[in-house]
């Protein structure tokens, strides 16, 4: 039987003391894909950066709980968050150059990372990378870890941030929106390097995304969000043919899908 990574319960998130995610029950398996899907200020970022306790200035848990494994997420310390950050709990951001430093190299930055959890020399630090990047379709690996951030496409940063976060093979993988700012091509291919993560590795994913393509391509279950609730939850194929939904059957309609490779 498949443990539970991540569990939030009864959970209220808070603005400024104005609620915007509403008593959210919600499990994520381990070697579970569960895609978060909704509209613009449905509340989907919101959950996930609960989760990594990065709500920012005025946002708090204001009801609930989160606990990763067994250990609960909104007691920990920010020394304890230290310590799972990268190598249990990946994350990736809707535009992850804005999380690299822009005057060190990739693979500087990418070798600070990943020895922070423990020893590994730079050569199969970089390896992995080289690995990692050829899924991505990058190609001129080396190349890439000796550029500066501000010296890559946007596009190349975004597969560069999904690299570091699955370089580690965390098991819960947490992703905001990782393909909305990628060509369909490169879509797939960011989706296919999640997916066979999960299938080699293990890692429990929740995703956020706007564009069902993705979630119909990868997702084990879907959550649909509106005005900060879920409205609906379920296995993926029966979400997808048998929406209960209105709000959803029009998510379904509304946004182009994903072309399968």
């Amino acid at each position: 039987m498949c443990r539970t990574v991540l569990n939030m319960q009864d959970l209220t998130v808070a603005y400024q003391g104005k609620p915007v995610v509403k008593d959210i029950n919600l499990i994520v398996k381990e070697q579970e894909i569960v895609c978060v899907v909704g509209e613009s200020g449905s509340g989907k970022s919101t959950l996930l950066k609960a989760s990594m306790r990065l709500l920012g200035q005025g946002g708090t848990v204001s009801k609930g709980s989160i606990h990763f494994w067994e250990q609960d997420l909104l007691g920990m310390s920010q020394e304890q968050l230290r310590k799972i950050r990268g190598a249990e709990m990946g994350t990736i951001f809707q535009n992850c150059k804005d999380s690299l430093c822009p005057v060190r190299t990739i693979g500087e930055q990418l070798y600070e990372c990943v020895t922070q959890h423990g020893k590994i020399s730079r050569k199969i630090v970089e390896e992995k990378a080289v690995k990692l990047l050829e899924k991505l379709h990058l190609t001129e690996e080396k190349r890439i870890l000796e550029s500066y951030p501000f010296e890559l496409s946007g596009g190349m940063n975004q597969r560069v941030g999904i690299m570091m976060a699955l370089i580690m093979q965390p098991s819960l993988l947490l992703a905001d929106e990782p393909t909305s700012s990628l060509d369909v091509t490169v879509q797939a291919d960011v989706v296919k390097a999640m997916t066979q993560m999960r299938n080699e590795t293990g890692t429990a994913i929740l995703m956020v995304t706007h564009n069902m393509g993705v979630a119909a391509h990868m997702a084990d279950r879907i959550v649909v969000m509106k005005e900060g609730q879920i409205v609906e939850l379920g296995n993926t194929k029966e979400i997808l043919s048998h929406p209960a939904k209105e709000y959803t059957r029009n998510l379904i309609r509304a946004v182009p899908r994903l072309n399968r490779r």
